[in-house]
């Protein structure tokens, strides 16, 4: 099977600072009213794990990518603030995610390059 997507998604793993969770919890709605107006963006939501939060993202491309990073470049560092980034995973074609390779690698992200699957 081919590849059919240029789809890339992000897949941030952030584990809260003791104390902090309400102060994450009330963050996350900050970055989804800033994610939805963003034309490349297939898919976003963030889920918990106690104290571990996880934004399941997707955009096209990589520009789309670029484009949110520069949106919620605040809202990112008050998360970071608040919490430590433990895990960066980007997923998608490799022409794209070469394209991310500057901007997201002092990130340390795992880059997992697509090879076949369906959309739809």
């Amino acid at each position: 099977m081919a590849q059919t997507t240029d789809a890339v998604s992000i897949h941030p793993y952030f584990k809260v600072h003791a104390g902090k969770l309400d102060a994450v919890r009330a963050l996350l709605p900050k970055f989804v009213a800033k994610t939805q107006t963003e034309k490349n963006c297939l898919w976003y939501n963030f889920t918990l794990d106690g104290d571990t939060v996880h934004c399941r993202e997707a955009y096209i491309g990589a520009q789309g990518v670029i484009e949110h990073l520069d949106n919620v470049g605040a809202e990112l560092g008050e998360m970071l603030a608040l919490s430590d980034m433990v895990r960066l995973e980007l997923h998608g074609p490799a022409t794209e995610l070469d394209k991310l390779r500057e901007r997201c690698g002092p990130l340390n992200p795992a880059w997992f390059v697509s090879q076949c699957g369906i959309s739809r």
